[in-house]
């Protein structure tokens, strides 16, 4: 629990954070290295096969796909998606299971605060954890696809930076859905209507102007979207035909998440 020191203050107030985040951050590291390999083959297999049966498979009946008047082929259409949404799903399973162990189950979380170290800290050191296992994850199926020849592109490297803001942004938003989490059920909610409708609005299957207009509208501001388009040309070889507003609803998501999830672990911390 908090300290006394804490209670009755806005939970809204501006975040006390300090380098203290980073042995929190060590901590949750040392701990997962023993299981580095397993995890990595968990994240990547789902990812993997995606590309696999619908890249390979669909792609030799799709052949290309029409996409801002130019053709391309459809496994590198769905490929340049999908590492967005392995990106997402890999740091909004760290952000929510794993965080909410430590938190909840673990209580892990208030052995920490026993130390000088404010929950504002942890809180951030769970975010850039979760970004930082999605990073990873992405690192590695990025060398498959490369193996694969899918995309040789120099941009694949600015995609890279990318991907962490985009692993940035979903853990923050993950973590407001932790801190209401009573148990491991709530985050069906989360995936069933959140996250899966998203996939399938953001142009990761399909190009988007397929879409009705009115679905397309509630798409254009949607945090995967904004993600495909930003990574989607640089496997191309193109750069984004437009980065500061895709870049912004990115960055509006993650502040926003960030704010939000602190204060409603403040509060839970607070009961």
């Amino acid at each position: 629990m908090m300290g006394s020191e804490h209670r009755g203050h806005s939970i809204w107030r501006a975040p006390d954070l300090s380098p203290r985040w980073w042995p929190v951050f060590l901590r949750n590291l040392l701990v997962w290295r023993k299981l580095a390999i397993p995890s990595l083959v968990g994240n990547i297999a789902e990812p993997l096969m995606w590309l696999v049966a619908f890249g390979y498979g669909m792609g030799a009946l799709v052949g290309e796909v029409q996409l801002e008047g130019a053709k391309v082929p459809y496994l590198l259409f769905l490929a340049s998606g999908s590492i967005c949404m392995s990106a997402m799903n890999a740091a909004s399973f760290e952000a929510l299971y794993s965080a909410f162990s430590r938190m909840h189950v673990q209580k892990t979380w208030d052995g920490i605060m026993n130390a000088p170290v404010s929950l504002d800290s942890v809180v951030l050191a769970e975010m850039l954890w979760a970004a930082f296992k999605a990073l990873f994850t992405v690192t590695a199926i990025l060398g498959v696809m490369m193996a694969l020849g899918i995309s040789y592109s120099p941009k694949l490297l600015a995609a890279w930076a990318v991907l962490l803001g985009v692993g940035i942004t979903f853990s923050c938003i993950a973590l407001i859905f932790n801190a209401l989490a009573r148990g491991y059920d709530f985050f069906t909610y989360y995936f069933t209507l959140f996250l899966t409708p998203m996939m399938f609005l953001s142009g990761i299957f399909f190009p988007r102007d397929q879409l009705p207009h009115a679905v397309r509208i509630v798409s254009d501001w949607l945090p995967l979207t904004n993600a495909v388009e930003l990574v989607r040309p640089m496997f191309m070889d193109q750069w984004p035909a437009h980065p500061l507003r895709s870049a912004l609803v990115l960055i509006a998501y993650a502040v926003g998440g960030f704010w939000v999830a602190l204060a409603l672990t403040r509060k839970r911390f607070q009961a």
